[in-house]
C-alpha cells in the first residue's frame, strides 16, 4: 500500500573475526647503531685485523696467537714489549692507541643502543603516507574496545590521546597502532595524525565539547570527511546532528548518545527479557529480545 514500508527480518550468523598474532618486534641492528657508528666499529676491526696479520709476519707467531696478542694490547692487558723487536714495540703503541679510540665506541654504542630500545617500546608516529584510514580520538573504555575490533578488521587506526597513562594505550602500542598524543583541541594535533588523508574520524573521547570541537575542525581539513561523534545528551547529539547535516549535506556525519542507546537494553532486561540485540535506527533503538510467549 502507498506510504507504507517493508521490513524484512533475516537470521544473520556472524563469526567474530580471529585476530591475528601480533609479536612485539625488538629494535634490529641497523635501528641499535646508527650508519657512522656501525662505520666506525668496522673501521676498528679493519685495524685489529691489519696489526694482527702484521704481528704475525713480524714475530713469525700463529695467525691465532697473534690475534690473541693484539687484542692483549688492546684492551692494555699485556706486559711492554721492552725485551722485543723495535717493530713488536710500534706494534705494541699502534695497537694501545686503537684500544683508546675502541672505548669511546663502546660507550657510543650502548647509548645508542639504550635509546633505540626505548623509541621500540614507545608509541609509534603516523607514516608520512599514510591514507585512508580511521582517526580515533580517546583510549577510554570506549575508545579501547573500538580500536580491538577496528584491529581484529584489519582497519588502519591512527589514535589521539592526551593521557599517556590512558588504559587504550598499552593496546595501541601493543598492536603497533600510531598514537598521537596531545589534545585535539590543539593546533597540529589533527594534522599528525594525517586527518586531512584520512577515511573517517570517530570522536570518542567522553568530553562533548570536544568531540565537537574535534569534528567541526575535521571538517575544515576535509570537509568529504566521514564523521561519528560520540555524545551524552541525546537532545545535544540530534541538534548536532542536524546541524552537521546542514553545513555538511555531501558528507556522512553520525552522532550517538551512548547513554541513550544503552537505555533501552537495560530496561528491558530489567523487565526480564534477554535482549538479543540492539540496532540503532536514526534517532532510536531498535532491540531485539526473547520472549515467552504463553500458548
Amino acid at each position: 500500500a502507498a506510504g507504507r514500508g517493508t521490513i524484512v527480518l533475516e537470521a544473520v550468523t556472524h563469526e567474530p573475526a580471529t585476530p591475528r598474532r601480533r609479536t612485539s618486534r625488538g629494535a634490529s641492528f641497523k635501528e641499535l647503531l646508527s650508519r657512522r657508528l656501525r662505520w666506525a666499529l668496522a673501521g676498528v676491526v679493519a685495524a685489529v685485523t691489519v696489526l694482527a696479520v702484521v704481528s704475525s709476519v713480524v714475530t713469525d707467531d700463529s695467525p691465532l696467537h697473534a690475534v690473541y696478542i693484539t687484542l692483549l694490547d688492546l684492551f692494555a692487558i699485556a706486559e711492554p714489549a721492552v725485551e722485543h723487536s723495535a717493530p713488536r714495540q710500534i706494534l705494541q703503541l699502534l695497537t694501545g692507541f686503537v684500544g683508546l679510540a675502541l672505548l669511546p665506541l663502546l660507550v657510543a654504542g650502548a647509548l645508542e643502543a639504550l635509546g633505540a630500545y626505548r623509541s621500540a617500546a614507545a608509541l609509534r608516529r603516523p607514516p608520512r603516507v599514510l591514507a585512508g584510514h580511521v582517526v580515533l580520538l580517546g583510549l577510554g573504555k570506549i575508545g579501547t574496545r573500538v580500536l580491538a575490533r577496528l584491529r581484529e578488521l584489519d582497519i588502519p587506526v591512527v589514535c589521539v590521546e592526551d593521557d599517556p597513562d590512558a588504559r587504550g594505550v598499552a593496546l595501541a602500542r601493543s598492536l603497533r597502532v600510531p598514537v598521537v598524543l596531545g589534545d585535539v583541541t590543539q593546533e597540529g594535533v589533527l594534522e599528525a595524525a594525517k586527518v586531512h588523508r584520512a577515511h573517517a574520524l570517530l570522536a570518542l573521547t567522553s568530553a562533548d565539547t570536544t568531540n565537537l570541537e574535534a569534528a567541526l575542525y575535521a571538517r575544515t581539513l576535509a570537509p568529504d570527511l566521514l564523521v561519528a561523534l560520540r555524545l551524552y545528551d541525546d537532545d545535544f547529539a540530534t541538534a548536532v546532528y542536524r546541524t552537521l547535516r546542514a553545513a555538511h549535506p555531501d558528507a556522512l556525519t553520525r552522532s550517538r548518545s551512548v547513554s541513550t542507546l544503552a537505555a533501552p537494553a537495560f530496561a528491558t532486561a530489567m523487565m526480564g527479557r534477554q535482549i538479543l540485540g540492539a540496532i540503532p535506527v536514526e534517532r532510536r533503538v531498535l532491540l531485539f529480545a526473547a520472549l515467552d510467549v504463553a500458548g
